[in-house]
């Protein structure tokens, strides 16, 4: 079974979905991705996010795209 690298509280942020452990939004991930920001800039503005966390996401993201993709054919 694979633990999600994330999770929401209402008391965290308004229950916007965080790293766990973390007050960092996953949110934050996509917006340095989408500006050509790198991985590695992603974990130096972040550095309570583990590299295990943000590649569990990513992880978990492609694996969510290819099942959609599978499911439509």
């Amino acid at each position: 079974m694979t633990v999600t690298p994330f999770h929401r509280d209402p008391d965290i942020l308004g229950g916007v979905a965080v790293f766990n452990g973390t007050r960092v939004p996953i949110q934050a991930l996509w917006d340095h991705l989408e500006s050509g920001v790198g991985l590695d800039a992603f974990l130096d503005d972040f550095p309570s996010v583990s590299r295990a966390q943000a590649i569990a996401l990513l992880e978990m993201a492609r694996e969510k795209v290819e099942a959609d993709a599978s499911a439509s054919r």
